[in-house]
């Protein structure tokens, strides 16, 4: 069979993701290495994205606001740990001036600045400075507030949407006044994105705590939410840190408790970013591009009309304007339904094929024939095929599909997060006893999938020697799954007695 892909999924997996990406016009290069233009339609789907999560975020109790993008070098050196996490990542400002030189521009050495600005890797440091400013009574607490924004970190090795050097995120930052509190909006927002994932980008998650060498530089603690791609590799899509009293520390951020007592405060930072689009195409698409779940799609229905330059091209135009009128007065997922009518004058199979790579969830096309009958052609973007090879096409009355479509979008978000579960927990091997039987199962298959293994939480040099064992391997510790069962036996990395159980898989 013949597919709107130069590449398929089995052929180069990597191939068919750069494939996926060009093809559905996501995104292109910038010119600067690590950096994209986002196409309207992939910004079109962090927009969905910003817009569904924003409201998530907001209804916890968060408000937005804004933090510059540059950050004096000084605020990251108070915290070690943090500085050394970034340090080889950061993007630094050292000049205020270009000036000619030798007919170039370059940097003015009368312009060197006092001090180096860092391009935002990330807040932690310049809101922590804030939050010492904004609390000195447990009155003021807690904080809780939100960014969109875009960072920076100097990836040597980057890949559209997956690791890119400049990329849009939210991060969210907290203060609370004790302990329980701040872990208890740890746990909350990493729910709130499992959430998510789940019902908005039908995106199949485990929740887990980190492992110690997959902390957050600075954090106590660190939580993700995992995904796992076509190929079996792991994507973490969001996290969520406890950072107890380390930036607090750091940046003095101290207030006076209800019995006048002087304590520091406990935060918290979580934030997912544009990965999250690069999760979506490895998840859902297939060998004839994307497949965007309706719930983040900016067009869930488009309407082609199939014009032949003639008399009968006005009727046909006609008849999508009513049909586009009566689509938008319904709603789906409790919004009104995005319907777009592809009026460009282009053939219809290349506007057909063009939306099918995108991912629209329904293309609908209109032909003259359809005019006289009082009928529409509906493509689902979920099911592209019969079993015979052929378009799966159906013809419906025009008043049928108008009463059915708002369904017909959630039964094909239900279905993409069926197929992505149903790959998920397939995949997932639990019985492996032993450090060979963890060697053989990743070597015997090229997509092995993950493994959930026995594990006795060791650190130091003990963590390190088992880290370092992965590394050999190409694997790594993914996270402890909060629903995992409990750990039974020993450890096989150790042979110390399990605590829990920690997944372990190849990931990007």
């Amino acid at each position: 069979m013949k597919h709107a892909l130069p590449v398929t999924r089995d052929q180069d997996f990597a191939a068919w993701y750069q494939a996926v990406i060009s093809e559905a016009d996501l995104a292109e290069e910038s010119g600067v290495r690590g950096c994209m233009v986002i196409r309207p339609w992939g910004y079109g789907i962090w927009e969905r994205i910003q817009a569904l999560l924003d409201a998530e975020i907001k209804r916890t109790g968060h408000e937005n606001c804004y933090f510059p993008l540059f950050i004096p070098l000084s605020y990251f050196e108070k915290e070690a740990e943090h500085v050394d996490g970034f340090a080889k990542e950061m993007a630094v400002v050292t000049h205020h001036r270009l000036i000619q030189q030798d007919g170039r521009l370059v940097p003015d050495p009368d312009a060197k600045l006092e001090e180096p600005l860092v391009v935002r890797p990330t807040s932690e440091t310049v809101i922590g400075a804030a939050f010492s400013r904004w609390v000195q009574s447990w009155r003021d607490l807690p904080v809780l507030i939100n960014q969109w924004a875009n960072v920076v970190r100097w990836e040597m090795r980057t890949r559209m949407f997956l690791r890119t050097s400049e990329f849009l995120w939210q991060e969210g930052h907290t203060a609370h006044a004790t302990e329980a509190e701040a872990r208890e909006e740890t746990l909350k927002m990493l729910e709130v994105y499992r959430a998510f994932a789940e019902d908005c980008l039908a995106l199949p998650v485990i929740a887990g705590e980190k492992p110690e060498n997959e902390r957050f530089p600075g954090a106590v603690a660190t939580y993700s939410i995992e995904a796992m791609m076509q190929d079996g590799k792991a994507l973490q899509a969001g996290t969520s840190h406890f950072l107890g009293t380390t930036f607090s520390s750091a940046q003095n951020i101290r207030f006076q408790n209800s019995e006048g007592v002087q304590e520091l405060a406990q935060t918290t930072s979580w934030g997912v970013s544009t990965r999250m689009i690069g999760g979506v195409i490895m998840v859902h698409g297939d060998d004839d591009g994307l497949r965007v779940p309706p719930r983040i799609a900016p067009h869930q229905i488009v309407i082609v009309p199939m014009l032949r330059d003639g008399p009968e091209d006005a009727a046909v135009l006609e008849y999508c304007a009513e049909l586009l009128g009566a689509l938008q007065a319904l709603n789906a997922f409790r919004e009104p339904v995005r319907v777009l009518l592809d009026r460009r004058p282009a053939k219809a199979a290349i506007k057909r094929w063009g939306w099918v790579k995108k991912g629209a969830p329904i293309i609908v096309e209109v032909g003259g024939r359809d005019v006289a009958g009082g009928n529409v052609s509906v493509l689902r973007r979920d099911r592209l095929y019969k079993a015979d090879g052929k378009l799966d096409s159906a013809i419906l009355s025009k008043a049928d599909f108008i009463s059915s479509a708002a369904d017909m979008l959630t039964d094909i978000q239900a279905t993409l997060h069926a197929e992505a579960t149903g790959r998920l927990h397939g995949n997932i091997d639990r019985s492996i006893a032993s450090i060979d039987a963890l060697k053989a199962h990743f070597a015997a298959s090229a997509k092995p999938g993950w493994a959930e293994v026995s594990w006795s939480k060791p650190t130091g040099d003990a963590l390190e020697k088992v880290v370092q064992w992965l590394k050999s391997e190409k694997l790594t510790l993914r996270n402890v799954p909060l629903d995992a069962a409990p750990a039974e036996g020993a450890c096989i990395f150790t042979g110390e007695p399990a605590v829990e159980r920690v997944l372990v898989g190849r990931s990007y």
